[in-house]
Parts: structure tokens; sequence; C-alpha cells
């Protein structure tokens, strides 16, 4: 059984880091699908065991803020919020900073991918039309998103597996990894104006492009931030997260005019089955005792992987081989739920190395996907050019972040 469980693994995580199989038209979410089934059918779970090995309480967090960004998205909420920071665009680098702190403050709280699907239309649009280049703005909304991202439990997926498994307190995570999410923003920002000077501008194309993001509606934006702040508040008292965060999720689905089906058109089902399927599979080779025996292992070789420096460089290669939510699920069995501080520097070395190349974060990948129709490319070694010296920088914050504090 124990090798049941290990060729599955391997293979569900080969076929995650590839996002494909040969000769087979699975994504990584299929992959991931098919090794919970696999744990199943070769009998290293139950089927019962396999159903409890989903945290639903994580489940419950993420599809409840995914419902909260679709009511401020359908409410025109983010169309507002871009189209007023877009009006800045006569002082490229002023500009480029208010995007960055906006998206960074946004993605802090309503999930980083979320922002960068309501946000790149908008800009795309708007920076062709006022004939600046959309190359340096596009790479600082991916990266100040991911960055912006870390400083909460709520600002992406891997760090609400890592608050709701650690059992970790928000308003301390806040405080931990808040500073150097900050100052590594300031210094991607930096990077980035200092790459592209002199390059802020191109023509503008003869034909304006089209527009169809959603209208502004005051009254559906409104409940939106409402619910948010409401939201926000809950988050530091005893009730738990998922109960605070499904309750304001079931309060907006109660709309006379905003249909259900709507809201729910925008949750993201395959990142849950993304979910679900991982945790079945992690679970498969904790039931068949491979963590506990590797990490015995390299205990015997002197080595702890829980150590800050290792585990920051280990949190950083694992997420850019395999993406960082399956790197996450993967490495939490490692980390002990007494100690906080592996916990937080897990966060913020998973999140900072999303920067790291096109492929290490959802983010970046949404932002190229989006920005192609209207014309714009963004290449695997422009974005590295700029995403290498950020995540190496952030990296460095991260690890004199740790050392300050111990």
């Amino acid at each position: 059984m124990p090798r049941a469980a290990l060729i599955i693994f391997a293979v569900t995580y080969i076929g995650v880091a590839l996002g494909r199989l040969p000769g087979l038209a699975l994504d990584r979410t299929g992959m991931a699908l098919l090794g919970g089934i696999a744990m199943v059918v070769a009998g290293v779970l139950s089927e019962r065991e396999a159903l409890l090995a989903i945290d639903f309480p994580t489940l419950g967090l993420l599809y409840a803020l995914m419902v909260l960004s679709a009511q401020l998205r359908l409410g025109g909420f983010y169309t507002r919020v871009a189209l007023a920071v877009a009006r800045l665009m006569d002082r490229p680098a002023r500009f480029l900073l208010i995007l960055m702190a906006v998206s960074a403050a946004l993605s802090a709280i309503l999930v980083n991918d979320i922002i960068c699907l309501a946000f790149t239309p908008i800009l795309a649009v708007s920076l062709l039309r006022s004939g600046l280049n959309p190359v340096p703005f596009l790479i600082g909304l991916a990266v100040s998103s991911n960055i912006g991202s870390a400083a909460t439990i709520i600002g992406n997926p891997q760090n609400m597996l890592i608050g709701q498994v650690g059992r970790l307190h928000f308003g301390r995570f806040l405080l931990w990894c808040g500073p150097p999410s900050l100052l590594a923003l300031l210094a991607a920002f930096l990077i980035i104006a200092w790459l592209y000077r002199g390059r802020w501008r191109r023509p503008a194309p003869a034909v304006n492009p089209a527009s169809d993001w959603p209208a502004y509606n005051p009254h559906q934006a409104a409940k939106g931030v409402a619910a948010t702040v409401i939201l926000v508040a809950l988050f530091f008292t005893p009730i738990p997260r998922e109960l605070s965060a499904i309750v304001v999720a079931g309060v907006l689905l109660c709309s006379r005019k905003m249909q259900t089906r709507w809201i729910l058109d925008l949750v993201d089902w395959h990142l849950i089955t993304l979910f679900a399927g991982l945790f079945v599979v992690i679970r498969g080779i904790e039931a068949a005792g491979l963590p506990d025996a590797l990490l015995a292992a390299l205990q015997e070789r002197g080595v702890d992987i829980r150590q800050p420096g290792l585990l920051t460089l280990v949190s950083a290669a694992l997420s850019n081989l395999v993406s960082n939510v399956p790197a996450t699920m993967l490495l939490v069995k490692f980390l002990d739920p007494a100690d906080p501080v592996p916990w937080y520097v897990m966060a913020l070395a998973m999140t900072y190395a999303g920067n790291l190349l096109t492929i290490g974060s959802i983010a970046n990948l949404i932002v190229i996907e989006q920005a192609k129709p209207y014309g714009i490319h963004i290449g695997f070694r422009e974005h590295a050019r700029a995403g290498i010296p950020v995540t190496i920088i952030s990296l460095l914050i991260a690890i004199g972040w740790i050392w300050w504090r111990a």
C-alpha cells in the first residue's frame, strides 16, 4: 500500500507540474481529481476516509470569498476602481505606483486572482487608448497582486489553506506578514520603474479596442463593499472564519435583482475541485506514513525543513515546480501548528516566489491570457526580466524580516 500511495502521488504531482500528461487532454485539476480517485481505487483510503480528508472549512472560506468577489465584480466595483486609477495616466511612474498600491491592497482582502481577472481588461483598453505601453503596467498589476496577497490569510488560496490548517490568528498573521509585503511592494515598483524608464509610451492603436466590462451599479457595489467590511471585522472575532464568510455569502445571495446563477457562474469550481482532489492525494501518502518517514530521515541527517531559511528556499523552489497550492498542501504536513512562525514564512515565500516565472502564479497567467485579445503579448522572457529580480529582492526582504524578528 505505501508503494501504491507513492506511485499515485508521484504521477499526480508530475502531472500537476507539467500541467498535463502526454497524450491526454487532462489539466492540473483533472490530474488532482484522478489522483484522489486512484487513492480510493487502490485501497489506500476508503471512501469515508477520502471524504474526511477534504478540509471543508477551507473550501467553505474559499467559496464564500469567491461569492463576495463575484458580487463586487457584477456590481461594477472593480470597474469603478480601475477606471478611477486609469485617470492618473498623465504621469506614468506615478500611475504605476498607485496601480500597484491599489491592486496590492485589494488583493490582500479580495483574492489576487480575482483582482487580476477584473482589472486586466479595463487597464488594457485604457492603456491602449492613452498611447501608453501596457506591458510594464500589466506586469506591475500581476506582481503587486501577488505581493499584496501575501499580507493576509485571505489574500490567495494557499494562504487560506495555511491559515485554516495552521489555525492562525487573522490579526497576528497580518502584523507578521504585512510589513515585509509592504517593503517588497515598494522594491517591486522601483525595479519595474527602472527597467521601463524611457519606454512608457507607444503609439495608440488606429481602432479603439472594445470595452465590455460590467457597468457600475452603486447599490450592488455598495452591498459588496459593506459585506467586505463586515466580514473583515468578523475575522478579528473568535467566530470561525469559514462560518463568518459563508453566512455573509449567503446573505449576498438573497438578492431581488442579482440572480444566483450570475454569481455562481463566477465561482472558480476548477480551483475548488483541485483543492478537493489534492486533499485526498496528500491524505493518502500521509496514511501510508511517507511524510513522517521523510521527515525522520531528514532529521537523522541534521536537516530540519522547518528551519526558516531552508523553508523559504524549499517553498520558493517547490511553488515554481508544481505551483503554489499543490506545494503548500505538501509542505503543511511537515509543520507544527504550535509554532506559527514557519507557517508565516511559508506564506511569504510561496507567494513571493509566484512572481519568478509566468507559470509561478495563476495571477500571472490570468493577466497574460486576458491581455492577448487586445493585442498585448507578454512573453516568458519579458515577464522574467522583471519577475526574477522582483522575486529575489522580495525573498531577501523576507529572509531579513525573519532574521530581525528572530
